[in-house]
């Protein structure tokens, strides 16, 4: 059956949409098609073969241009368009829009003409709100609304959407930072509505089989969507609300992080201590103590605080000559107790109230102010400070409390009222960051770290994490849930605070976990209050021992992460996938979170629970999967139980699959793959397989667009008792390869002869894995060719 994902709101089947609304009429011109009706207009306008937005103008209303979640322009594609005594029929390649005319029903209908949505009730508008709802079919799971903690099935929820912080939530969170206007369901299509002011999602709370939408104010518009598989699904919502660029290499090594760092000697004893043990780092992130010694009534300084940090330059090119990035958070308020809060209203940057005055309210760090990132000067005067720290040498911005935390209904700004911009202030903040970049510093990727945003905030290349998690097994518990159903919604890159955030909760063992779980997680960012220490350097001498081969395991597979930021670069594809992408039509796996695939190779089961000896795994059935540390095999489409040991959680590799890795570096500066590890994992049941590594200098924009990049190709052909590995070069017109040396090693295999580019090599004997040197001269292909 098809997958199809719709942009705003599902109905299906049975209901007359509004016995009340007439057709009058219509015009199709430009590949738009104006219905005319007794209550409004709708405008109804293919994207793509696959995507169609569909609009309704209530009788007195403008209709509303401005969206801020789609940035696609409408392709030029064939579409049909006829016209009946009974209806009006409009067909893609894919979709199909048919509007009956009496009773008035619009329905959308897939390629074989089975309907999959419907409008149900005509347009409403309430005493304070407006409400478009849609029939869906009994047997759906709902996915989306953000970030929640409610289980993978959202179904039977009504979801407020309004930005809102958790704090030291478990594993249940109704309302958090991210609140995304779009429903996906396990028939593999998706609504999302096209509106940023604040309202509900109603995920068939009343048990009627209704999905609906209801919010204070604008746009009545949505997008359905369709595809060929969730990975295509996904691809095609990112075409419409754009694609995640490409972060830094150094994103995805470890990170030094804490609330806070209180000065420059603690910043500069931290690092030596990772220097001394040896544990890689890229990255350290500076609480809001580097602009004040306290932690309220300095929020909005934004500039470096003396006392404690005398000389910030001279840390910061110390640092970067380590290769560590220094990163700074930063918060849109600006406290009238704050050295800027003069400036901030001289310049006239701050949000307003009826009587054009600065608004100003009381919150947990003071009385405040909030900057207008809506309007030109608060812009300008915004970016500036940032400019200024990028050229002292600052990697990394994080932009935190960005809800905004708190928000008053009656401030004003110049996007409009609160409610209205509210759920779209952390999205224009990374917008104004992105931005600024491009046009101040177009040679670096951006680092955007933060805890709030919107449909489509992922093209400004924002690293979102999931808010002040509490420090406890419940806290873990809700990450898998929270990451995988953001990687559905465009956010590829959600992740929590390694270890737990909120909390003094000390624990080594659900530290351990936490971390075994963020080796095969987008970003690998331990944080905590300072009460208990974060940072692996920190700990005792058991704990951070087994703290480092974890930290240690995460650079060693930078290679196929790479690949994998890569691939979502391309095709939006989230880096943590649910099992039913694997299995869509599977419905027993519709609800799994607690395993889930990492990249397309990796199968892993986080371990959640304290004391835990064994676990349950699936495997899904395309492939068999083999054991990633002991190389065990397990048969494709069976359970098993699986011993749980304290130094790993359970991750397996799928078969026929290849694991590029590297040794051990201290931090990205030292990467390269002039030398590196090529592990293929050999299946009798795969006749072909294929496998990549992305490349480029892991620092510069647009690389592959601009032809600075290499792509190695391995391929596998499993016949007539060869095993033939085939590695090809695919190099960027601007891009200058080199040699390498790869250690190919093939597991579960044994083998008679071995034979690299026609000579064969003579052991005596062939251990798994069997281990052969290859030298990879630049712009050849290598043939393995091993006999069975």
């Amino acid at each position: 059956m098809k997958k199809i994902l719709v942009i705003l709101l599902i109905t299906s089947l049975s209901y007359a949409q509004n016995a009340n609304r007439k057709y009058l009429s219509h015009a199709w011109k430009n590949n738009i098609l104006t219905v005319k009706t007794s209550d409004g207009n709708y405008l109804i306008q293919p994207f793509s073969n696959k995507i169609i937005e569909t609009s309704f103008i209530p009788k007195g209303e403008i209709y509303n241009l401005n969206s801020h979640a789609i940035i696609k322009i409408p392709e030029k594609i064939n579409v049909k368009f006829s016209k009946s005594k009974t209806s009006l029929d409009l067909s893609t390649t894919r979709i199909k829009v048919k509007i009956n005319f009496a009773p008035f029903k619009i329905v959308y209908l897939d390629k074989n003409g089975k309907e999959f949505l419907s409008e149900k009730n005509r347009y409403t508008k309430k005493d304070s709100t407006e409400v478009l709802d849609f029939n869906i079919s009994s047997d759906e799971v709902l996915y989306g609304g953000g970030a929640r903690a409610l289980g993978m099935n959202r179904r039977g929820n009504r979801l407020q959407l309004y930005n809102r912080a958790s704090y030291g939530y478990e594993t249940h969170a109704e309302l958090m930072n991210f609140c995304i206007p779009m429903v996906l369901s396990s028939k593999i299509y998706a609504v999302h509505f096209d509106n940023s002011a604040i309202g509900y999602l109603d995920l068939d709370s009343k048990k009627d089989n209704t999905l609906a939408y209801e919010t204070i104010s604008g746009r009545k518009t949505y997008q359905v969507i369709v595809g060929d598989s969730w990975n295509d699904l996904i691809s095609n919502y990112t075409d419409l609300t754009g694609k995640q660029p490409l972060p830094a290499r150094w994103t995805l090594g470890n990170f030094s992080s804490r609330f806070g760092y209180h000065s420059q000697e603690e910043v500069e004893k931290t690092i030596k201590k990772f220097e001394a043990d040896k544990i890689p780092v890229d990255a350290i992130i500076l609480d809001l103590y580097w602009f004040g010694k306290e932690m309220k009534g300095t929020m909005g300084n934004l500039d470096w605080n003396k006392d404690t940090f005398p000389n910030p330059d001279k840390m910061i090119t110390d640092l970067s000559a380590k290769g560590i990035k220094t990163v700074l958070i930063t918060e849109p308020f600006v406290l009238t107790t704050s050295s800027k809060w003069k400036e901030a209203m001289d310049k006239k940057i701050l949000a307003t109230d009826k009587s054009g005055n600065p608004f100003t309210y009381d919150f947990y760090f003071g009385n405040t102010g909030i900057v207008d990132i809506f309007k030109s000067e608060g812009k300008t005067w915004f970016w500036n400070i940032y400019k200024n720290l990028i050229n002292q040498g600052v990697g990394g911005l994080w932009g935190d409390l960005g809800e905004p935390e708190v928000f008053p209904s009656q401030a004003l700004t110049a996007g409009g009222k609160a409610d209205e911009v509210h759920n779209i202030y952390g999205h224009n903040w990374a917008k104004l960051i992105a931005e600024g970049y491009k046009n101040d510093f177009p040679n670096q990727r951006p680092f955007i770290l933060m805890r709030a945003g919107y449909s489509g905030s992922q093209r400004f290349g924002m690293i979102p994490w999931s808010g002040d998690v509490s420090r406890s097994w419940g806290g873990l518990q809700s990450q898998m849930e929270i990451s995988l159903q953001m990687g559905m919604q465009g956010m590829g890159y959600m992740h929590s605070d390694l270890g737990g955030f909120a909390g003094d909760y000390f624990d080594n063992e659900l530290y351990l976990r936490w971390l075994q779980y963020g080796v095969f997680n987008p970003i690998f960012r331990p944080h905590a209050h300072e009460d208990v220490a974060a940072e692996p350097v920190y700990k005792d001498i058991v704990t951070k021992t087994k703290a480092k081969k974890l930290v240690e395991l995460r650079y060693q597979m930078l290679p196929y992460n790479y690949t994998l930021a890569f691939e979502n670069n391309q095709y939006g594809t989230p880096l943590m996938r649910p099992l039913f992408f694997e299995e869509p039509y599977n419905n027993k796996l519709q609800t799994v979170c607690e395993t889930y695939l990492w990249g397309n190779d990796f199968l892993v089961t986080p371990i959640t629970k304290a004391g835990v000896t064994s676990t349950s795994i699936y495997f899904p059935k395309n492939n068999n999967w083999f054991d990633f540390y002991s190389n065990a095999k397990y048969l494709a489409g069976t359970s098993s139980n699986i011993e749980v040991t304290a130094d790993h959680i359970p991750v397996f590799v799928r078969g026929g699959a290849f694991i590029p890795m590297i040794k051990t570096i201290q931090n990205t500066s030292k990467y390269s793959l002039e030398n590196f590890d090529l592990h293929y994992y050999f299946d009798q049941n795969i006749e072909k397989s294929t496998g990549k590594i992305y490349n480029d200098d892991g620092l510069t924009p647009n690389n592959f667009e601009n032809g600075s990049y290499e792509i190695l190709h391995f391929k596998s052909i499993n016949k007539d008792q060869f095993l033939t590995l085939k590695l090809t070069t695919e190099m960027g017109k601007n891009y200058q390869i080199s040699n390498k040396n790869v250690t190919l090693l093939i597991h579960n295999i044994k083998a008679k002869r071995i034979f690299v580019d026609g000579n064969e090599i003579l052991y005596k004997t062939f251990n798994e894995p069997i281990e052969i040197s290859v030298k990879w001269e630049k712009g050849t292909e290598v043939e393995i060719k091993i006999q069975l």
